[in-house]
């Protein structure tokens, strides 16, 4: 069987799976009963400045049928005691010596603060610790949260002011709501942080109602910016992560956050660098249970494959990350539509005709319409595929034998060598003589 365990910055665990810092992992109940499940470990939910939580903190998105796709909330770091959350943390790892207990802190920007919560921290007997730059709600206007994640000179003078007591790693926990998140990763790693965990929410207002003209979620009347969640920003989240674990000037461990629901998610962000992963929004809508469909799925897959830890399939979609101007320009690709699948919705027409290529055409056939793709025109974008709601019904399919190969960095390059301009003359010349459809 699969060996699924994991060692994060100096943090192990039996499996790769991780209570987010958030509601989840409030409390030592919570976090016990996640642990009598099976989770791997827990990032405990920020504790540190004494806050005040309102009602009514989250609000979803919905859509087409399917609850919380994305969730928004203003619910700011622990509201219990101070103390009540070390002792609870003490017991809780006292209990369960094998799994990774985390603990998520936040304070004010003071050298002495931070130095005495985090002593105060150790003498729990945690793990590691986790520094929450990144909540872009409630107390950035405190100078903490996103304030710190958003300035890397920031980032780079707090997380060292904690790593030189700390004597268990810390990880840095980064907002999203930057223009580059490297640029605070690399500031981490210039502090000796241990790990970097991201992303945190984005910030977000989910919604409006249109009949009060109040924002959602509602707090007497009032609303504001909120951080963002759920499976909605998973494509942000893996982004951000393969920049991270891409930056050789970074180089650490990366703990996983953004829209993982399912096994599949969850090793998307292995292959792209990951060594754990933590969740939060899908154990709120579907509870802790979910551990067994995660550590069932990702096993199963690895046993499938012939994998026998984690470590082996690390970061192997990474090279598979270029620029554009690297990408084959003579690889083609067309649509075909299996004719015995068809339920003659039209969509893929309606997708062409008005958004796309105008490349498939609609034939009159025993009283309904047959979608039949003009393969010389195809360009391939794929759209007609993507709307189809038939699996395997329209197949992209692959036209060129692979021999030729031309990147637009490369076609630069032949025209300065040929004494050429780029001009669109010159384009439509290269376009034509490999066969390639202008639109």
């Amino acid at each position: 069987m699969a060996d699924l365990s994991i060692n994060c910055g100096g943090i192990k665990s039996p499996n790769p799976f991780w209570l987010a810092s958030a509601p989840p992992s409030n409390s030592a109940y919570q976090n016990c009963k996640a642990f009598e499940c099976g989770w791997g470990g827990t990032v405990w939910k920020t504790i540190g400045e004494p806050v005040m939580n309102v009602y009514n903190r989250y609000g979803g998105f919905d859509y087409s049928g399917q609850k919380v796709i994305g969730l928004n909330n203003v619910e700011l770091i622990s509201d219990r005691p101070i103390e009540t959350n070390f002792k609870e943390i003490a017991e809780t790892k006292r209990l369960w010596p094998d799994r990774a207990v985390i603990v998520s802190l936040m304070v004010e920007s003071k050298r002495e603060t931070w130095h005495d919560i985090v002593k105060r921290t150790i003498d729990t007997g945690c793990d590691g610790i986790e520094l929450n730059y990144g909540c872009p709600h409630g107390m950035s206007e405190r100078g903490m949260g996103s304030a710190v994640g958003q300035v890397p000179e920031y980032c780079k003078m707090i997380t060292g002011w904690v790593t030189e007591v700390s004597t268990i790693p810390v990880l840095v926990k980064l907002t999203p709501n930057v223009s580059n998140i490297v640029y605070p990763a690399r500031a981490a790693r210039a502090a000796n942080a241990s790990g970097i965990s991201l992303i945190n929410t984005i910030n977000s207002i989910i919604g409006v109602d249109i009949d009060t003209f109040e924002l959602k979620p509602n707090i007497g009347g009032k609303g504001g910016h909120g951080g963002y969640a759920g499976p909605a920003v998973k494509p942000i989240a893996l982004h951000m992560v393969s920049q991270v674990a891409l930056d050789k000037e970074v180089g650490l461990p990366i703990s996983a956050i953004g829209g993982i629901s399912t096994w599949k998610d969850a090793l998307e962000f292995i292959l792209l660098g990951a060594t754990s992963v933590q969740l939060c929004t899908a154990v709120m809508h579907y509870g802790f249970r979910i551990i067994d469909d995660l550590i069932e799925g990702l096993t199963n897959w690895m046993d499938s494959k012939g994998v026998k830890s984690l470590d082996e399939i690390r970061g192997k979609s990474l090279p598979k990350i270029d620029d554009f101007g690297n990408f084959n320009l003579l690889h083609k690709t067309t649509a075909r539509i299996d004719q015995s699948k068809c339920i003659h919705c039209n969509l893929c027409y309606i997708a062409c005709e008005d958004g796309a290529h105008q490349c498939i055409d609609l034939i009159p056939v025993n009283g309904f319409n047959k979608t039949v793709v003009r393969e010389n025109d195809c360009v391939g974008c794929a759209l007609c595929s993507l709307v189809c709601p038939v699996e395997g019904c329209i197949s992209m399919v692959k036209l060129d034998d692979g021999t030729e190969h031309k990147t637009w960095n490369q076609l630069i390059n032949d025209f300065k060598r040929e004494g050429k301009e780029l001009t669109w003359e010159n384009l439509a010349e290269f376009q034509a003589k490999h066969g390639i459809v202008i639109h």
